[in-house]
């Protein structure tokens, strides 16, 4: 049988969950996802446990934090003066904001904190220091 190998571009369907079962994605519901493996197109940890794995094969892989979007960094917990926020914004814990850096780069921002002058914001991915769950299904293999 035809098997993923280290350069191999594959399409497969996935959902992600959390080690508790909350789903945090999933391609069930539209177009699989294509990836060549071996161009950091995939978590490493995912790509590690794909290869192998055969044509129509399905498999649940557990992955750990460290194989994932790594721990969560203290420092990339900032405070920010609400006065930096667009004017017409009302904080909440849970909300998205989007920094531009000088360089022109983007980074994804939640608040997790609203004090009486500023706002606690977390750079880190969502899913940094989360063990994570896949249930895959390989459906193309090239």
């Amino acid at each position: 049988m035809t098997k993923v190998t280290a350069n191999s571009k594959v399409k497969f369907h996935y959902t992600g969950k959390l080690t508790t079962g909350e789903v945090f994605d999933s391609s069930l519901e539209r177009e699989p996802l294509e990836a060549q493996l071996g161009q950091n197109q995939l978590i490493a940890g995912l790509e590690s446990r794909i290869t192998d794995m055969e044509l129509n094969e399905k498999k649940t892989l557990t992955i750990p934090y460290t194989e994932a979007y790594g721990e969560e960094k203290d420092e990339l917990y900032h405070e920010l003066n609400k006065k930096q926020l667009p004017g017409e914004m009302n904080p909440e814990v849970g909300m998205g904001l989007v920094a531009s850096h000088p360089d022109g780069s983007q980074q994804q921002l939640i608040i997790t904190e609203v004090k009486d002058e500023h706002v606690v914001v977390n750079g880190n991915h969502p899913l940094a220091g989360k063990d994570l769950v896949f249930e895959i299904e390989v459906l193309e293999i090239n």
